[in-house]
């Protein structure tokens, strides 16, 4: 028997590289050849050298131009024909929409999809993403309840939106708790001494809290906080929420923070840290959280979807309200003032990143999932630590009550 097809759909190669070649890799050591379709920029080699198979896709994530995008779709749908991948592994909203619609026109056996959160569309409020959200709700319904399909998501909040409103049905979503943390790579580290570091480590965003957290870092500054702020990632073109490179260097040349840009090397960003916030509107399951949680860091973010399931309040840092800067700038000013609460949490979220959050965990789990989808032509069995809506898994049942929040913010965005 030849070994299994798999095939990935994802926008970016540097998102590729930095969320599922972890995943590709021990899916390639588990057995399967193991394709990549994406848009190719900097990173080709390094997904040719784990000896993946890559076909480029200048799939454009703004892009609206229907005549243009139906191409798009026709040309996965080609690529599809050519591999005959035995299972497709989408990841994020448009790759889910798109490869769904390709992988039924191109008759492919097994469809897995990954929603990396709800994105723009869900968690921005502005007049674009209100009009587009009932169009996204309507593809993803008709394309998601196919017999061969199953959908990751990384939240309970996010599964409780999706099927209380009738999106997709809870037997085919499987919760699987991001893209994991290397623990050998992000290892935890003493506070750095000398004057603290607050990082804010995200593309620059507006759905990621920047703007709240340069006024939360002016508010403190004025108070006489003695405190660096900075921003580490770079602005996104392609997302709608993008903050302009003049507002990053106006904000820069105010001195209410530093913008370090884009890096690579985040473990060593983490080790110069005293305190982490990502002030985010909502996530799938913020890998940069988790991966200063590995670092022993003390977090501070907001009590929305996917953050909360990395932070618990008190515990291992603070949740406060989206969009509010004063109550941000109280918390960080908290843990900022109080070495030893601060350092207290940084060390329970080394704890919870290794019980929680590794890697491995995340792999062993995927891995099951397409075993399980190849092995029946039904429902297939969840992996051992994933949960489908409604099994609560938490402590005291804390899953089933975030899914009844989330519920309820769902509708409330609809309004």
């Amino acid at each position: 028997m030849s070994a299994p097809k798999l095939l990935y759909l994802v926008t970016e190669d540097w998102y590729f590289c930095s969320h599922r070649l972890p995943l590709a890799r021990a899916a390639r050591a588990a057995g399967f050849r193991v394709s990549v379709v994406t848009r190719v920029q900097q990173h080709a080699e390094q997904i040719r050298a784990a000896g993946l198979e890559l076909i480029p896709l200048n799939l454009l994530r703004r892009s609206a131009n229907p005549v243009r995008e139906l191409a798009t779709v026709g040309k996965i749908a080609a690529t599809y024909r050519r591999v005959r991948p035995d299972i497709v592994h989408h990841v994020a909203m448009k790759p889910v929409l798109y490869g769904s619609l390709a992988a039924w026109w191109a008759g492919t056996p097994h469809v897995v999809n990954a929603l990396a959160g709800l994105g723009y569309v869900f968690s921005s409020s502005d007049a674009k993403a209100r009009l587009l959200r009932p169009l996204v709700e309507t593809g993803l319904r008709a394309l998601l309840n196919r017999g061969n399909s199953r959908l990751i998501i990384q939240n309970p909040d996010d599964i409780a939106l999706l099927t209380g409103q009738g999106v997709v049905d809870a037997a085919r979503t499987v919760l699987i708790r991001g893209s994991g943390v290397d623990l050998s790579r992000f290892e935890p580290g003493a506070e750095p001494e000398g004057e603290p570091l607050v990082v804010l480590p995200a593309r620059m965003l507006r759905d990621k809290g920047v703007e709240e957290f340069v006024a939360a870092a002016r508010q403190l500054k004025r108070a006489g906080v003695s405190a660096r702020f900075a921003l580490v990632g770079d602005p996104d073109p392609e997302n709608p929420a993008a903050i302009s490179l003049s507002q990053l260097g106006a904000w820069r040349n105010e001195g209410v923070v530093e913008c370090w840009g884009w890096r690579d090397d985040m473990a060593e960003v983490f080790k110069q840290a005293t305190l982490v916030c990502l002030p985010s509107y909502r996530e799938g399951l913020p890998k940069a959280l988790i991966e200063a949680a590995a670092c022993e860091r003390a977090l501070v973010t907001c009590d929305v979807p996917g953050c909360r399931e990395v932070v618990r309040h008190g515990d291992n840092g603070l949740l406060v309200p989206a969009r509010d800067s004063v109550a941000l700038a109280q918390a960080l000013r908290a843990l900022l003032d109080n070495p030893s609460l601060r350092q207290a949490m940084a060390r329970r979220s080394r704890e919870r990143a290794v019980q929680e959050f590794s890697v491995e965990r995340v792999i062993g789990d995927t891995l099951a999932l397409y075993r399980a989808v190849l092995n029946s032509s039904s429902s297939p069995a969840l992996p051992p630590s994933a949960a489908t809506v409604g099994v609560g898994q938490g402590e005291g049942g804390e899953e089933e009550r975030g899914s009844e929040r989330a519920l309820a913010e769902g509708k409330g965005e609809r309004t």
